[in-house]
């Protein structure tokens, strides 16, 4: 741990270990500023690791006539797939088009439909959505991405799934992203530029010490306590944003967040294609069934009001029935209860903006400084998964101008660890893989590479066969993988492991994972009695 004292205090103290604070650490780190990152719990373990797992511009917030924050994400997309095509990649998604879709009935576009067009009773007609959708496809200057087609549910494997009164849908292009490996990707990379990121490190206190910060922080496990200095302070506390603002550095600040929490639930698999749903409900929301895991279907999300961030975010009765009723007014063989294999939920921390429910509050990211009575301190609001590199961005415009930075914006184009292939590259480096390490097979193959990217075969090593790996814990979870996750990825426990690094909870039982958990917890004893 780097130690600063008030005469060598670290440039930026960021608050939380999310894609935000990550995403700043990394940036900050590579422009020349010494960064320490104090996280709570282990990185991504709430709101980032609970999301869609989409890049995507956000197609519904046309209706919300949030142009600048969707040509900002449409933008983002490509450059972000082209710095870690391992962890993101393309993916069409279908929405069925039916005449009884409609509206949020309290977007702008919706009341002035209303006004124009009572007759419609807030359907969205076909012209409407084919014109969004157009809108898509050219505002962000896409040249990855396939444009928006046409397409007829009769006969095709993308209407095989659905009901028959389905006849024809739309086909346009996001992408997807391995949420919580982007956090970690962000912040190893932020250390490997020199940033000092310490996680289950909780900030109990902050405050202005003349020019500089005075953070004092507890370790999670140990108790230890520990005082920092810094020049400036990042509130990149997630949920925790307003509880850091008005418990911990004591600001009188009127900005305030607003909890939404998101649930969605995973099923068997559905279908047989790797293209991804959007479903439009009568009651003007939508949600997303998506291919995941290889062997699963991801359906979500809601948007419910969270009123403690202290309170465990978990996807209720009600909104597990709800996602299942609204997949059914889809899919022609109806699921239940007995399909869930998942759930997971995720507290969106969104900016307070006044709207009047949690469905119509911005997604879009508002930074504030506070430099009254002494050092200066950034507090970040909302944002989104999609938006996180410009956010970070943002906010180096803001700290330079009370920190000094070496350079200017550079992440754009600079690919995360294991991401230095091509877009188009992943087949070519499972192949590659798959030969050099011919016991593996395709599947493990791709596995590893979906994760690790190039850094694959580092982490595989001169290994012959399986048992080169070590002790094997499951679902192609291997002595050799924990210990990179460990020694490389912050990993402390098995939860860790296999559902931030891995999703393989999906494929261990709870006797394998509590294993892992032992066999992790004597190898960190043993470490830390040999220091």
């Amino acid at each position: 741990m780097r130690k600063t004292t008030p005469d060598t205090p670290a440039d930026l103290f960021v608050i939380g270990g999310g894609i935000n604070g990550c995403g700043i650490a990394r940036d900050a780190a590579g422009r020349g500023a010494s960064v320490l990152l104090a996280e709570m719990g282990d990185l991504a373990s709430a709101t980032s690791s609970a999301s869609t797992k989409l890049f995507h511009g956000g197609l519904r917030y046309l209706e919300y006539l949030e142009v600048r924050l969707v040509r900002e994400a449409l933008v983002e997309r490509e450059v972000l797939l082209r710095a870690m095509p391992h962890i993101s990649w393309p993916m069409r998604f279908v929405l069925p088009y039916h005449r009884d879709m409609r509206f949020e009935s309290e977007t702008p576009i919706s009341k002035m439909l209303g006004l124009a067009m009572p007759w419609m009773k807030g359907r969205r007609p076909a012209w409407l959505i084919r014109m969004g959708l157009f809108m898509y496809d050219h505002l962000g200057g896409r040249k990855i991405l396939p444009g928006t087609a046409t397409l007829s549910l009769k006969g095709t494997k993308e209407g095989a799934p659905l009901q028959p009164r389905f006849e024809r849908a739309y086909e346009y292009s996001d992408c997807w992203v391995e949420d919580s490996r982007l956090v970690v990707l962000n912040a190893r990379d932020a250390e490997a530029r020199g940033a000092t990121i310490m996680t289950r490190t909780k900030v109990t206190h902050a405050q202005r010490d003349g020019a500089l910060w005075r953070i004092e922080t507890k370790d999670a496990e140990t108790g230890a306590k520990a005082t920092h200095y810094a020049k400036m302070l990042i509130n990149a506390g997630g949920p925790w944003v307003g509880d850091v603002i008005h418990d911990k550095i004591d600001l009188p600040s009127r900005e305030g967040v607003r909890l939404v929490r998101g649930s969605h639930i995973v099923t068997r698999r559905l279908y047989d294609h790797d293209k991804c749903y959007f479903f439009q409900g009568t009651d003007g929301r939508i949600i997303f069934a998506i291919p995941y895991e290889r062997d699963f279907t991801l359906i979500g999300t809601t948007d419910a009001e969270h009123k403690d961030p202290d309170r465990r975010p978990v996807c209720t009765p009600e909104e597990q029935a709800y996602l299942i009723n609204f997949a059914n007014q889809y899919f022609a063989q109806s699921i239940s209860d007995k399909d869930v294999v998942w759930t997971y939920s995720g507290v969106r921390p969104l900016y307070d903006d006044g709207a009047s429910s949690a469905t119509a509050a911005t997604r879009d990211y508002t930074l504030k400084v506070d430099a009254e009575g002494g050092a200066p301190v950034l507090n970040v609001f909302g944002g989104k998964i999609t938006t996180y590199r410009r956010l970070a961005e943002s906010a180096l415009e803001k700290i330079g101008e009370h920190v000094t930075l070496n350079s200017g914006p550079w992440t754009a184009g600079v690919a995360m660890p294991g991401g230095d292939f091509p877009v188009d590259g992943f087949d070519a480096l499972v192949q590659a893989v798959s030969e050099k390490y011919s016991f593996l097979g395709e599947v493990w193959a791709r596995r590893l590479v979906r994760a690790y990217g190039t850094e694959a075969e580092t982490l595989l090593g001169e290994a012959k066969s399986a048992a080169d790996l070590g002790r094997a814990f499951g679902a192609t979870l291997t002595e050799a993988e924990v210990i990179w996750l460990m020694r490389q990825e912050f990993a402390r426990t098995a939860e860790d492991v296999v559902w931030r690094r891995t999703k393989l909870g999906l494929r261990l039982s709870e006797e394998e994972i509590s294993a892992l958990d032992g066999w992790m917890t004597s190898r960190r004893e043993r470490a830390d009695a040999a220091e």
